[in-house]
């Protein structure tokens, strides 16, 4: 279909990616506990942003290049980990009433989002290594083929994270009244966000 080999395989891998634990998922719910559903909206806009980024970037060849010079690959690894482990920090050290590490206005949502996506060490093995084995080289129709891919992951992605905001918002609404359990929370994300870190640094 579309030079795409066995789509209905690559629709459940897409899917299964999204399920995965990772930064991405922790963005979309942090978002959206602080800034509601807008700051879902626009956590959700930087995700989609990032994964296309780098399926884009795989197009062009950047997976070959990567292995080619695996020390570009090794900076890209511990630029994630540094910016990962920068966001849990401040979340584990913030005190009430500090300004929030993930701020309350869309756009900052937005670009932090899409910055995690475009770090996130899952992401960059599934467009880099994973998501090649979806073309088919025999039926393969260019710019049509990937047009086709890009569309099906953003909207699967715009599909889950709705799913992932609307949960968020019905529990966050429920939590608000309780300050030790958002800051409790806060802090659990950043000690998460820096797990994710090191796992990155750590990886070969």
């Amino acid at each position: 279909m579309f030079g795409i080999a066995d789509y209905g395989a690559f629709v459940a891998a897409i899917i299964i990616f999204l399920a995965i634990p990772g930064p991405g998922n922790l963005a979309l719910i942090t978002s959206t506990g602080k800034g509601g559903l807008r700051g879902g909206a626009a956590a959700t806009l930087g995700v989609i942003a990032g994964d296309q980024v780098l399926l884009w970037l795989a197009v062009a060849g950047v997976a070959a290049l990567l292995a080619t010079y695996p020390r570009a690959f090794a900076a890209v690894q511990w630029l994630g980990a540094a910016y990962l482990a920068w966001l849990g920090a401040r979340m584990i050290l913030a005190k009430p009433g500090d300004a929030p590490v993930l701020k309350m206005q869309p756009h900052h949502f937005f670009r932090q989002t899409l910055m995690i996506t475009l770090l996130n060490p899952k992401a960059i093995v599934f467009y880099m290594a994973f998501f090649p084995l979806f073309v088919d080289p025999a039926q393969h129709q260019g710019m049509l083929t990937f047009g086709v891919m890009a569309l099906t992951i953003a909207l699967l992605t715009a599909g889950y994270a709705l799913v992932v905001i609307l949960l968020t918002h019905f529990l966050a609404e429920r939590m608000r009244a309780s300050p030790v359990i958002g800051s409790s929370l806060q802090k659990l994300a950043g000690v998460f966000l820096i797990g994710f870190g090191i796992k990155l640094a750590l990886s070969k």
